[in-house]
C-alpha cells in the first residue's frame, strides 16, 4: 500500500491519477498537516476512488493539548466521519510524552463506531519508550500507527522499524513514513518487513502574488520561496514503479 500526504483536493487528485491507493488528507503540510475542510474531504470523495484517512490535529507544534483543543478535535473528528472520511489520523501525548490513554480511548471509540480506521500518526515518534507506546495503542484498539521509527527520516530508523514489524505487525499496521521516495522506499520494505509506505511525493507551485513591496506569505526556503508544496502525479507513479511488484 502507498499512502500520499495530501494538503488539499488538488493534491488528492494528483495521488489519485498516479497511482496511489490511500491518501491522507490534511491542510497546512507546511506546520505537519493540520484538519482538512469538510468541503476539500467532500470534494476527494466524488472524485477520487482512494480511501481517505483525515487528519485530526487542530494546531502545529506538539501533541499534548488544552481542554480547548481536545473538545475541537472530538467535534472534528465526528465531522469528518460523517462526511465520508475512511478513517482518522490522529495523535494525544501527556507532558511526559506518553499516550494519553483517555484522550486516544475516546478518538478511537468515535472513529470505530462508525467502522472507520483509528490511525495513530507521528506522535508517536515523540514518545519516549516506543515499545510500550505501541503496546498501549494495541490495547487501546489503534488500527495503523504511521512512524519514522523514532527518528527524523525512516530510513534512519529502520532497525526500529523492522523490530516493530517483527513484533507487533501480526496487532497493529505499521506504516512507515517521512523521506520515502523511489530511491529507498523498495529496499526499506525489503530490510523492514514493512508492507505499506507513506510518502508526499513532493513539488513546487509558483504562485506570483507570494512576495510584494516587502511583503512576504512565503513559508519555503530560497528557490521556493515563491511558492507553495503540491504533490507530484508524476513522483507518484515514479515510487509505485520503484517498489515493482511490492506495490501491487
Amino acid at each position: 500500500m502507498l499512502e500520499i500526504c495530501c494538503g488539499s483536493y488538488y493534491d488528492a487528485m494528483q495521488a489519485a491519477s498516479g497511482g496511489a491507493g490511500r491518501i491522507e488528507l490534511n491542510c497546512a503540510l507546511h506546520l505537519g498537516g493540520l484538519t482538512p475542510s469538510l468541503a476539500s474531504l467532500e470534494l476527494v470523495k466524488e472524485h477520487c476512488n482512494v480511501k481517505v484517512i483525515a487528519m485530526v490535529r487542530p494546531r502545529g507544534g506538539g501533541f499534548c493539548y488544552s481542554e480547548e483543543d481536545f473538545n475541537v478535535m472530538l467535534r472534528e473528528c465526528e465531522h469528518l466521519v460523517r462526511h465520508g472520511a475512511d478513517g482518522i489520523a490522529f495523535g494525544c501525548l501527556r507532558e511526559d510524552a506518553s499516550i494519553d490513554r483517555e484522550r486516544n480511548a475516546r478518538m478511537i471509540s468515535i472513529i470505530h463506531s462508525h467502522g472507520k480506521e483509528a490511525v495513530f500518526h507521528r506522535a508517536f515518534d515523540c514518545t519516549s519508550n516506543p515499545y510500550e507506546s505501541i503496546e498501549t495503542l494495541i490495547e487501546l484498539g489503534a488500527d495503523r500507527l504511521l512512524t519514522s521509527g523514532l527518528k527524523p527520516k525512516a530510513v534512519e530508523g529502520k532497525a526500529l522499524l523492522g523490530a516493530l514489524q517483527s513484533s507487533y505487525g501480526n496487532s497493529i499496521e505499521i506504516l512507515a513514513g517521512s523521506g520515502i521516495n523511489a530511491s529507498n522506499a523498495r529496499t526499506l520494505m525489503e530490510e523492514t518487513g514493512i508492507r505499506q509506505v507513506h510518502s508526499s511525493c513532493k513539488d513546487w507551485m509558483t504562485d506570483p502574488t507570494t512576495t510584494s513591496h516587502g511583503v512576504t506569505y512565503g513559508f519555503a526556503e530560497p528557490p521556493h520561496e515563491n511558492c507553495y508544496d503540491v504533490v507530484s502525479e508524476t513522483l507518484v507513479r515514479k515510487l509505485l514503479d520503484s517498489l515493482g511488484e511490492l506495490g501491487r
